[in-house]
């Protein structure tokens, strides 16, 4: 019996310190209760703009003027002198799975996919982890906001925005629901075989008839979805339906990934019947049809520029010069990058296409205010701005180049944030180690 107890007893202090391990000690930042003023600073504006030697001041969490050479308040301010310094607005990770997942190789902290092929009814900000400990590595690095993004299926559900400082998922919303996603049905580039497995082949023409009965499907669905939210209120809800009438309404913003110039032109086609104007996300080719996306409206989130391009034939350094080639065109461009924890590369990756031929202001453009407005949010947020939410970040150097990006404070509308994350800790911790073992 007093083995029972001894073996209860340990398991239950073992239970003990491991919860105590995994809870994250890295409490949201309060609320702004003084005015601050920085002055001294290079304000990198996120509309294009730069502004030297500029002073921001803002109180309750919105800026309240942005000026070049300006004076500080001689009120009750709290003043940070920030000359020689950098201040940019938050950067913005669009259409990614963070805080949908935190670890690759256990499933169940995999919570960005569901079963079956419309979805529009799951809604990606209620399983939003906001103690998951990848935001804080980002933003580390400057990314302070995010669009947690379903997957999976041709129609994959509704992201939202979010900061990356709340204590749970209704702190952290920016903006509920900004955006429905879709994958538009493609014909697999490959072909089947038996290759040593005993698969049937698979020839070209079924293919494409599969594709076909996909594509008929999702007008199927859209044009059921588009009568239910023109008939009033009814009866019966169905939630794929009742999900889609943001949509439809001009509230929402649909988001359909398509890679090849003859997906993104049948993709954007397909929107226009519906009386709705897309954002085209992956948009590999999209160079190969501009004018087509400027006549339509089309704004674009492209994918990171460290890739391998899709075909043999393509100029190998597509990649990089992609979103430079979209952007210069005149085109709104939107720079994402797949996955979660990648996304503290963000500035990096706009960096890298500044050496592809864009200008950096502009590049920076690209992960603040032009994703700002493909989400909705750019009324309040994407660029250092009065009237604006104060959530920008100051660094000793340039923020897109990973040499000089040291982010020294960071500000989520107004409340200054803690920028420790377990990298650092880490680093702390073992450098502590060996130093003591030098002596």
């Amino acid at each position: 019996m007093r083995t029972n107890i001894k073996y209860l007893v340990t398991l239950a202090l073992t239970a003990s310190s491991l919860m105590c391990f995994a809870q994250a000690n890295i409490s949201p930042a309060k609320k702004q209760t003084k005015t601050i003023a920085i002055t001294g600073a290079t304000i990198h504006v996120g509309n294009g703009s730069v502004i030297e030697n500029g002073t921001i001041v803002f109180s309750n969490g919105k800026i309240v003027s942005v000026s070049a050479n300006g004076q500080a308040p001689v009120d009750d301010v709290v003043r940070i002198n920030a000359s020689g310094k950098h201040i940019y607005p938050g950067l913005i990770a669009a259409t990614t799975n963070l805080g949908l997942a935190e670890t690759e190789s256990i499933k169940a902290t995999l919570d960005y996919q569901e079963i079956g092929d419309f979805n529009s009814h799951i809604r990606s900000i209620v399983a939003y982890n906001t103690d998951s400990k990848v935001p804080a590595t980002l933003r580390s690095n400057g990314v302070l906001m995010a669009q947690p993004t379903p997957q999976g299926g041709t129609v994959s559900g509704s992201s939202s925005v979010v900061q990356l400082d709340a204590w749970n998922w209704e702190d952290a919303a920016i903006k509920k629901d900004d955006a429905m996603h879709m994958t538009w049905p493609v014909t697999p580039r490959f072909r089947g075989g038996f290759g040593g497995f005993g698969r049937p082949q698979v020839s070209p023409e079924m293919l494409n008839e599969r594709t076909q009965a996909a594509i008929n499907q999702l007008t199927s669905f859209f044009a059921e979805a588009k009568a239910y939210s023109e008939m009033g209120k009814a009866e019966v809800i169905n939630t794929r339906f009742e999900a889609m009438k943001p949509v439809f309404a001009g509230k929402e913003k649909l988001f359909i990934a398509a890679e090849s110039q003859k997906d993104i032109v049948a993709a954007v086609n397909f929107a226009k019947k519906f009386g709705i104007v897309p954002v085209i996300t992956g948009a590999d080719e999209a160079y190969l049809i501009i004018d087509f996306l400027k006549d339509n409206n089309i704004s674009v989130v492209v994918k990171q520029p460290h890739a391998l391009p899709n075909n043999n034939d393509d100029d190998v350094n597509m990649p990089y010069k992609n979103a430079a080639v979209l952007a210069n065109a005149g085109l709104n461009v939107v720079l994402s990058i797949d996955g979660y924890w990648q996304q503290r590369n963000l500035p990096f990756m706009a960096g890298t296409v500044t050496a592809w031929g864009l200008d950096k202001e502009k590049a920076l453009s690209t992960i603040t205010l032009n994703a700002a407005k493909v989400m909705g949010v750019d009324k309040t947020t994407g660029s250092i701005e009065t009237g604006k939410d104060a959530t920008f970040f100051i660094s000793a150097g340039d923020a897109l180049d990973m040499r000089t990006n040291k982010v020294e404070q960071a500000f989520i509308q107004g409340r200054d944030i803690n920028l420790d994350n377990l990298h650092k800790q880490l680093d702390k911790k073992f450098s502590d180690k060996y130093e003591a073992e030098k002596k």
